[in-house]
């Protein structure tokens, strides 16, 4: 048999060397060329070839660069489900568990990802394959940041970032030290994080490893866009968008990318918008026509910063569905439901919300679950607004404003991101100033938790709401507003029975809590009927079991 068939499909050690060195010093074109011209390798390969498994390892890498889709993987691993693992060398099955752990955080099951990941490492001493570490503990590294979990990435970056060090893997390094930049910025030191950028730029700007390059301006136009400088932000943003179409139009991090574009214009409109407000409230006499003349032109551009992000969202939607990225996804239902929030179409805002609510449930995101129930509190907040604009009863918005908030503060407290965590507080704190049963100390207390999460900013979006809620506890004081207009006599078009309503629902849930939460002692304290009692408790999620 000749024998160029006979070695018909098997993986040269060379060969498996070449990807390696290319992957380590970021050769991306020369490693993808050298997989298309050996595609028919991966074709063949099956368990029991030399080097079957190892390839599977270091293909889900080049796969995560940007080779392929990473549905070739998971053919390719399915041809070694019914091989036992004790069949397998060390290094087979290493290779193999790195491989099944790159398709559980492409599906993003990140918790089963780490295990496998974790599973490498453990024999960490036991191989000589260093690279292989390296890449273990980045792709943790990962799998904790996409959690929010930046303090504990931030220790699996050192590892694998001292690893390459130690090899004389610059490149490398510098791959990792993007990750550890962007950690670092969601922890609030973004000085640090440009110096780590920097560092890596210098380096990766003599390589064609373009996502890379491509994430590095995406981090300095997140950095761009918390501190209020829009221009650089999507001046940085659009260099990145470049970046990832060099390797791939349908990126994913592009489709990332023109989210945050988005975002950005909205931040722009609510900016134009302030300027509006002012301009209309300034004009005065000879003033009126020009002022008006602006005006026309700044609403002509209002709406076409919200047209333009409603397209980049689209964009971003149809490469996200390409990979079924479900927190891409979900962050663009979030993203829509602010914009539509913004031009007061609260039941459009509200369904987006729900939705990406719904994809956060089904994969256990506690960031994503935490967003959609900020945006579905402000949702809330807003329909308990217009309501009391309306002279309507506010009270069925106004509780649910404040139950959407509690939960995002516990999902968010399940991450370690900050701005999160401070965005719940603040929705909460929020929801605190429209519930008629609330203390505003409370809202108070909301506003201070914020604060010592939050470095100061100039306009990020955040902050705008921080600012929004600071000013409503400053203008309310320790005194119910609601108390205040009626001791005026402002009633609101409301009824008698309306008002006496909405004070009880005020007053009761603060006299049972002070009577030990004891209905009888309620009862006895008001004259009041136990049934009321236990209905407003029960309206207001107080009431759970049997209390007397």
């Amino acid at each position: 048999m000749p024998r160029h068939t006979q070695d018909k499909g098997n993986i040269p050690d060379r060969f498996l060397t070449q990807l390696k060195r290319d992957l380590i010093f970021r050769r991306i074109e020369s490693g993808i060329r050298s997989l298309q011209a050996n595609r028919h390798r991966f074709r063949c390969c099956r368990p029991g070839q030399e080097n079957s498994a190892v390839s599977l390892g270091y293909l889900a890498a080049w796969v995560d660069v940007g080779f392929a889709a990473p549905r070739l993987v998971e053919q390719l691993l399915a041809r070694f489900r019914k091989v036992s693992r004790g069949e397998l060398s060390l290094v087979d099955y290493l290779h193999l568990r790195l491989a099944e752990g790159y398709m559980a955080m492409s599906w993003g099951r990140l918790d089963e990802a780490i295990q496998h990941f974790e599973t490498v490492l453990a024999f960490e001493p036991e191989i000589a394959d260093k690279e292989l570490m390296i890449i273990a503990n980045f792709w943790i590294a990962r799998c904790k940041r996409i959690q929010g979990r930046y303090g504990d990435a931030l220790r699996y970056v050192e590892k694998a970032k001292r690893a390459a060090l130690q090899m004389g893997y610059s490149n490398m390094e510098a791959v990792i030290e993007v990750l550890q930049a962007w950690c670092v910025f969601q922890e609030g030191r973004p000085s640090e994080a440009r110096k780590m950028l920097e560092e890596a730029e210098l380096v990766l700007q003599k390589t064609d490893d373009h996502v890379t390059r491509g994430n590095i301006n995406s981090v300095y136009g997140r950095i761009a866009r918390d501190e209020g400088n829009y221009d650089q932000a999507l001046l940085r943003f659009a260099n990145a968008i470049a970046d990832y179409k060099k390797r791939d139009p349908k990126h994913r991090n592009l489709a990332r990318t023109l989210v945050n574009v988005a975002l950005v214009e909205r931040l722009l409109a609510l900016q134009l918008r302030d300027q509006i407000n002012r301009d209309s409230a300034q004009r005065r006499g000879a003033q009126l026509s020009r002022t008006a003349r602006e005006t026309s032109s700044n609403r002509q551009h209002l709406e076409r910063f919200y047209r333009e992000a409603f397209k980049h969202l689209e964009e971003a939607r149809a490469i996200y569905s390409y990979h079924n990225e479900h927190r891409g996804l979900g962050n663009i239902h979030i993203a829509r439901s602010y914009l539509y929030l913004d031009k007061g179409e609260l039941d459009r805002a509200a369904s987006e919300g729900v939705s990406a609510y719904r994809i956060g449930t089904d994969k256990n995101d506690f960031i994503l679950k935490a967003r959609a129930r900020i945006v579905q509190s402000a949702v809330a907040y807003c329909r308990s607004e217009e309501q009391i604009e309306e002279g309507g009863s506010y009270i069925k918005s106004s509780q649910l404003a404040l139950e959407l908030a509690r939960e995002a503060v516990e999902y968010a407290k399940e991450t370690q991101n900050r701005p999160l965590m401070a965005h719940s507080y603040i929705a909460l704190g929020l929801a605190f100033c429209t519930d008629i049963s609330a203390d505003r100390e409370e809202a108070q207390e909301c506003c201070d938790e914020a604060m010592t999460l939050l470095k100061p900013k100039i306009d990020d979006y955040v902050w705008r709401e921080l600012r929004m809620l600071k000013r409503i506890l400053s203008s309310t004081g320790s005194v119910d507003s609601r108390l205040r207009e009626w001791s005026e006599g402002l009633v609101r078009n409301k009824t008698f029975k309306q008002i006496s309503e909405e004070f009880a629902v005020m007053v009761i849930p603060k006299v049972w809590a002070r009577e030990g939460h004891k209905i009888s002692r309620v009862v006895a304290r008001l004259s009041i009927s136990p049934k009321k009692v236990r209905k407003i408790l029960r309206a207001q999620g107080l009431l759970s079991g049997s209390t007397y």
